[in-house]
């Protein structure tokens, strides 16, 4: 099908307020799209089904699939593009935002560090959210810019009239599954891509991201019967850097498999902290606002390909839910002892750009 007329069926979607689930995966220039035939919401309980799945950070939201059953599959190319300055935000990382933003983060992080210090938990993850006007009806535009610009992330466009509207670039893969084989990778720290891969990391994010592989590498252990791993390297994801590292191996035969690897890995260090359990909490309790489906995630579950079951669900960062009349970003950044306030707050600055470039 061409592009065109897969972004007009889109459109006649929305149009109708039915759901859907459009999006590339990385380093590819396919964009897949489910439409479901009605606006039934199908909600998630055993991960044995096939679709398009969409769950929440914490269990305040409900974690919901477009079934292939249920929905129209289709599939289109578009050509690769070279537009990383097409879409330049005006708004740069030193624009104004209100100032009780700032100090309210600010606080949130110097409670997050004293946590810390008194050996509540080793990281936590914090986050805020920013608004932006903005119409819904330009939604569709925002999405085919996201795939111009960012063509080693997850990009995806997420609807359903009775959760909402969400669209995103993530560079984080939570559990890739091809018959009995399996990739995930630990992903953290974040500075700004200024024309070189040839970078240097502060102890901190070097930390941080240690602590992330040594926890996937230890909750993975039960699952699988063979696992392997990268050493750590820089990654590019749009205007950012962060420190990756590959996991990979095959997993034990148990038709449990995929809902036990996706329990102990989510939410991971990277979006939430260590150990989980006591970071979550710190996080529901401090943070001053509902993250829903943001460090969520989200992707293909149970598609058959040549007989076999192939499941790519990817982490829901640099990500904005769509309202009527305003887009709301949602960032953070993961904190240590080593964390530096100020510097947490100028990084969720950068993060937004993200989005706001496309805006």
């Amino acid at each position: 099908m061409d592009i065109s007329e897969l972004y007009l069926k889109i459109q006649s979607q929305l149009d109708q307020q039915l759901p859907l689930a459009v999006y590339k995966k990385p380093g590819t220039n396919e964009v897949n799209c489910f439409l479901q035939n009605d606006d039934y919401l199908h909600e998630v309980s055993s991960y044995d089904s096939s679709g398009f799945v969409f769950a929440p950070f914490s269990n305040s939201e409900k974690t919901v699939i477009i079934p292939d059953t249920e929905s129209s599959f289709f599939t289109s190319i578009v050509p690769f593009t070279a537009k990383d300055l097409k879409y330049v935000s005006k708004n740069s990382s030193d624009v104004f935002v209100e100032d009780k933003e700032r100090k309210a983060h600010i606080s949130l992080v110097n409670s997050g560090i004293q946590a810390i210090e008194n050996s509540t938990f080793r990281k936590v993850v914090l986050s805020r959210k920013e608004q932006i006007p903005f119409s819904q009806s330009n939604a569709l535009e925002v999405f085919q810019r996201l795939v111009d610009l960012y063509a080693n992330a997850f990009v995806y466009f997420w609807y359903h009239p009775k959760i909402g509207m969400w669209l995103g670039a993530t560079p984080e893969t939570l559990l890739h599954i091809d018959g009995d084989n399996f990739s995930t990778m630990s992903l953290a720290g974040t500075q700004p891509y200024k024309g070189s891969m040839d970078v240097s990391w502060e102890a901190k994010e070097i930390e941080e991201q240690a602590m992330v592989t040594e926890f996937v590498l230890k909750e993975l252990a039960d699952n699988v019967n063979t696992i392997r791993r990268s050493e750590s390297y820089t990654h590019k994801a749009g205007t950012l850097l962060h420190l990756k590292t590959d996991i990979t191996g095959t997993l034990k035969s148990n038709p449990q498999s995929i809902k036990n690897i996706i329990e102990v890995l989510h939410p991971t260090p990277a979006v939430c902290g260590l150990p989980k359990e006591e970071a979550r909490s710190f996080i529901l309790e401090n943070e001053g606002y509902d993250r829903k489906y943001y460090t969520g995630f989200l992707g293909e579950l149970h598609r058959f390909n040549d007989g076999r079951s192939s499941s790519s669900l990817f982490v829901n960062l640099r990500c904005m839910e769509i309202c009527k009349d305003q887009a709301l970003l949602y960032v953070g950044g993961g904190i240590t002892k080593d964390s530096i306030p100020e510097k947490e707050w100028e990084e969720t600055v950068k993060k937004t750009e993200t989005m706001k470039r496309v805006l």
